[in-house]
This record gives structure tokens, C-alpha cells and sequence, in this order.
């Protein structure tokens, strides 16, 4: 009679980070010290929005200006609450801003909440973006954990939590809702999940102009299957690759409907916000005259920012990162180079390419190997910095984060 001996794992083979040790298919387990990291995440984010409502009681404001009532959360919670149809006419240029330019889905799901009782439209916003912000850091950790193991993806974390315009994530912004929707179909799609990936995908590009990455990254990575495979492939691409980009497709169709010009009203609206694609010379003209703009320290750190995630895209692409993330990481960075628009909100645009954090983040180990006590000045400077300058951003300055 034979007796059943469990087999040993070779350790030199490792297991692949974020899913069942089983290789099953069919839920998603939490990674190895996920929640380690995101506590230390949540620690900071809770502390910068703790700072910006301490700013505000102590100017005599309400608690919740600059989280949930200030720039472009005014729009969602009035979009919210109202609908769409509001123009704002702007004296000195005469364009005609409309709220056509916010897309529907986050706006959708405060209205959603809004009949909660007790439940203020504001408080609903930012429990949304509070609560996405989570499932991002989470899907942030988890392919970081994946590729890298359980270092890198910590201190990709820990970067994503103290960047200068983090504060966004405590915001009643929609890039939390946008990244946690955008991270996880990228996480299916490096699993090859295709409908779950497309479905998430389709609904990231309900949330923002931008929400069009998660798209590319599907139908990118499905385009070379078909060809590895000779299109030979599973049904379950083909409706991935359908569902990808149906949502951001759909508004712009929509918004171009009801201004009369199917294929490029959005793009019309878009202008009046003074964005609009032109190989990035709107952009250079403005870093020519730069230093003549009032701006304090909020051009500089945006000028740095960008700088930045053009170098480590390049350093992405050398170390041979997944496609789906080269893709989408290219798909986000590609407006910030090309479009022109308010130069201080392009570190924010940026906010949702994770991926550039990954050899950031691979660097930081090194040094932390090396040299902990500077890697622990780095990561205390980087967090100071962060939240006084989230803080001064979302409560004194005269520009939108």
C-alpha cells in the first residue's frame, strides 16, 4: 500500500506572487505582506488629509474644503447632483467651458450614494475615493509583489503614498477610482483573465480622459496573443478586446452627439479647457516662459515630476517590463509630452502610471541593502516633502492639483 507524500516546492522556482500557491485559476488570494504596506500607505495619506483639515479648521473654513469642494470636485459633485448641461463662459478668452469634459462614472456612483441618509454628496465622493484608493494601493502591491516579490512591491507603495501629488488620492478626484479600475485589469490581463481585464478596463475609460490606457494595454497585449497563437485563441479574448474600450468610446460618441459633431465634439470641449494635441509645442511655449509666471513652487516641482517619468519610462523599457505595462504607462504619458494644457496638473495626469515606480522602487532596495540609514533620510524626506507640499497645494495655492 502506497502512501501519499506531499510534493516539495523547488525553491529555486518561485511561486507566482498574488496568486493561490495552487496555481488555481479561479480567485485571486492576497499577496504576502500586502497588509503591511498598506497600512504604512494608509498612514500617510491619512495623515496628509489630516493636515488639510487641520489647515482649513484653523483658517476658519470648512473641514472639507480642498478634499471634497474645491477645482474639479465642484464639477463632479454638481454633475452629481444636477446632471449635465452647465456652461461657464470665460470673460478673458471667450470659450465656453462645459461639463461635457467630466466623464459619468464617478459622478454616477456619488449620486448612487447620495440617498444614503446622513450622507452629503461631498462625504459620498470622498468615501468613494478614499475606498478606491485602497483597492489601488492593493492591485499596486499585488503586481509589484508579483513581479518582484515582496520588497519591491513594498517600496513601490511606499513611493506611490509620498510623491508630491499623492494628495490627489485623498481627493474627491477621480484618478483613485480610475487607478484602482486600471490596476486590476492589468493584473488579470498578466494572467491572461481577458473578460475580466476588458470589463475593468471599459469601466476605467468611463472615469477620465485619460481612462483610454487600460484600453490600449488589452487590446495591445491581445493583438500580439493573436499573433503568437495565430489566432488561435480563446473566446474570452475576443470579448475582452470588445469591452476594453467601450466605455471611453462611448462618451466621447455621446458627448459628440449632443454637440452636434459625432466624431470630434469632445475634443471641441476639450479645447475650451485649453487642451488639445499639438506635439507638445502648447507646452514647450510655456517652459520658455516659465520663470515670467507667478506660479511659487508648484511649475518646478511639475517640471521635475514629468522630467522624471520620461526617464523612468525609458529605464521601464530597458529592463524589459511586461507589455501591458509598457503600454499603459506609455498610453498615460504620451498626453503630458503631446498635449497642452495646465502645465501644474500634469504630475497628477501621471499620478496613475504606477509602472514607472517599479525601477524606482528596485533602486530603493539596493540602498536600503547598502545604505539603511540613507535609505530611511530618503523616505523620510520624500514623505515630509509630500505632505506639506500636498498640503499647501489642496488648501493655498491658486492652482488645481
Amino acid at each position: 500500500m502506497s502512501t501519499f507524500s506531499p510534493q516539495r516546492r523547488d525553491p529555486s522556482v518561485p511561486e507566482r506572487p498574488g496568486l493561490p500557491a495552487s496555481g488555481e485559476r479561479g480567485r485571486w488570494a492576497c499577496p504576502p505582506g500586502a497588509r503591511r504596506a498598506l497600512a504604512l500607505f494608509a498612514a500617510v495619506r491619512l495623515t496628509g488629509a489630516a493636515l488639510v483639515v487641520a489647515v482649513n479648521v484653523l483658517t476658519g473654513r470648512s473641514m472639507l474644503k480642498g478634499l471634497a469642494h474645491s477645482w474639479d470636485s465642484v464639477w463632479y459633485l454638481h454633475i452629481a447632483t444636477h446632471g449635465y448641461g452647465t456652461r461657464l463662459h470665460i470673460t478673458d478668452s471667450g470659450a465656453v467651458q462645459t461639463d461635457w469634459a467630466f466623464f459619468p462614472l464617478y459622478p454616477a456612483l456619488i449620486r448612487a450614494l447620495d440617498h444614503v441618509p446622513l450622507l452629503s454628496p461631498g462625504v459620498a465622493a470622498l468615501l468613494i475615493a478614499w475606498a478606491a484608493t485602497a483597492l489601488a494601493a492593493l492591485g499596486v502591491y499585488a503586481i509589484g509583489h508579483r513581479l518582484h516579490g515582496r520588497a519591491v512591491a513594498t517600496a513601490m507603495v511606499a513611493l506611490w503614498a509620498v510623491l508630491p501629488h499623492s494628495v490627489v488620492l485623498t481627493l474627491a478626484y477621480t484618478e483613485p477610482l480610475f487607478i484602482a479600475l486600471a490596476v486590476w485589469s492589468l493584473y488579470a490581463l498578466l494572467d491572461h483573465r481577458w473578460l475580466t481585464a476588458g470589463l475593468l478596463a471599459g469601466l476605467a475609460g468611463l472615469t477620465r480622459p485619460n481612462g483610454y490606457a487600460a484600453a490600449a494595454a488589452v487590446l495591445g497585449v491581445a493583438a500580439l496573443e493573436v499573433v503568437r497563437r495565430r489566432g488561435r485563441v480563446p473566446a474570452g479574448l475576443w470579448a475582452g478586446v470588445c469591452a476594453a474600450p467601450l466605455g471611453w468610446t462611448a462618451y466621447l460618441l455621446l458627448v459628440g452627439h449632443r454637440t452636434g459633431d459625432l466624431l470630434h465634439g469632445y475634443f471641441q470641449v476639450q479645447s475650451a479647457w485649453e487642451s488639445r494635441f499639438d506635439l507638445g509645442l502648447g507646452t514647450l511655449r510655456f517652459l520658455a516662459t516659465m520663470p515670467l509666471f507667478d506660479g511659487g513652487i508648484i511649475y518646478p516641482v511639475a517640471l521635475v515630476v514629468v522630467a522624471a517619468g520620461i526617464l523612468l519610462f525609458g529605464l521601464l523599457c530597458r529592463d524589459r517590463a511586461p507589455l501591458a505595462l509598457v503600454l499603459f504607462t506609455a498610453a498615460l504619458l504620451l498626453p503630458v509630452v503631446a498635449v497642452s494644457g495646465p502645465f501644474e496638473s500634469k504630475p497628477r495626469f501621471l499620478l496613475p502610471a504606477f509602472p514607472l515606480l517599479i525601477p524606482a522602487a528596485q533602486a530603493l532596495v539596493r540602498m536600503r541593502r547598502t545604505n539603511p540609514e540613507g535609505a530611511l533620510r530618503l523616505c523620510w524626506t520624500l514623505a515630509g516633502f509630500s505632505l506639506l507640499y500636498g498640503t499647501y497645494v489642496a488648501t493655498f495655492a491658486n492652482h488645481s492639483p
